[in-house]
């Protein structure tokens, strides 16, 4: 999981309508193709001015975080369609599809980037305009951090999967800039010929390891990966909270996109009435909805001591 994914798991968003996340998730989106595409154009004038293997990798990088946007952009749009009679649990999934494929294109970068930086390294040459380069990067690096505030601000309101994907190689970008600013700097000032191939290196196995990380967190919701520990502890704080529920067991968890779904079984006294089981179930959801107010929660009702075949938990 991301790490503003799990900010958004241990910090729940406020409340908001499905039709103000959708919004956010649009308008990060389009954000992301500007901002992309806009930065493809000045890095690539740079990158001519300077003749910079270190700007050519955060051009390079660019590059494909707008066609990962652009995929991104699809798929939201996609995973943002309602529940239909094929697809019951919605379209949620699609997200993580995307930011798969988003680090596949990340780490082809990065193995492109390693090999320009160890052909610079062998055979270094000679920087020119590096105060241009300077200049282009640091507008680079403004926007660029515009960006991610704007992101970071969608995830945790919408906890979306495909938005934290596309900020963490956003995010790549960020430390590319800052690195590709010093090696311009050291070259400049300090005649240190080598300093921009090892940092274009450098960038391109950091790209690496965030392509790692995106795959990652995809992976984990494609395969239906239970909530962390500390959240399966707290769905079972909040179920126990209620005096007449006895146990509980055969809890599920997963999530796809925005949504998660939590799935459990009480243990009532076998004695009461089913109008009650059934009362104490609709209490203990709400209480779950509250706690969770992006879950979609089904609850089954059993009378205590009930034996049944042995479950994971």
């Amino acid at each position: 999981m991301t790490d503003a994914a799990s900010d958004s798991k241990a910090n729940p968003p406020e409340l908001i309508t499905p039709a103000h996340a959708a919004r956010l998730m649009r308008w990060a989106t389009y954000a992301s193709v500007t901002v992309a595409v806009s930065l493809i154009a000045v890095k690539s004038g740079a990158w001519y001015y300077t003749n910079s293997v270190s700007i050519l990798t955060s051009l390079i990088d660019s590059l494909l975080d707008s066609g990962a946007s652009i995929i991104n952009l699809v798929a939201v749009r996609h995973a943002l369609t309602p529940a239909d009679r094929e697809h019951r649990f919605g379209h949620g999934k699609a997200e993580s599809i995307a930011a798969l494929g988003q680090a596949a294109i990340i780490a082809g970068s990065a193995a492109f980037l390693l090999l320009q930086g160890g052909n610079r390294l062998m055979h270094p040459e000679p920087l020119a305009h590096t105060q241009t380069g300077v200049l282009v990067m640091v507008i680079s690096l403004v926007v660029t951090v515009g960006l991610l505030s704007f992101q970071r601000h969608v995830v945790k309101r919408t906890k979306s999967v495909a938005i934290s994907a596309d900020s963490l190689h956003y995010l790549s970008d960020l430390f590319t800039t800052a690195a590709v600013i010093v090696a311009l700097l050291l070259s400049d000032y300090l005649g240190w010929k080598y300093a921009d191939p090892v940092f274009a290196l450098a960038i391109a196995i950091y790209i690496l390891y965030s392509a790692w990380r995106i795959a990652a967190s995809a992976f984990d919701q494609i395969m239906d990966r239970e909530f962390p520990d500390q959240e399966r502890d707290r769905i079972r704080d909040v179920v126990m909270e209620h005096p007449e529920v006895l146990d509980m067991h055969d809890l599920r968890t997963r999530s796809s996109g925005t949504h998660s779904f939590i799935q459990l079984h009480l243990e009532l006294d076998g004695k009461m009435t089913l109008e009650r089981a059934h009362q104490i179930a609709d209490e203990v959801q709400m209480g779950l909805e509250k706690a969770f107010p992006e879950a979609e929660v089904l609850i089954h009702q059993d009378p205590e001591g009930l034996e049944e075949p042995p479950v994971f938990h």
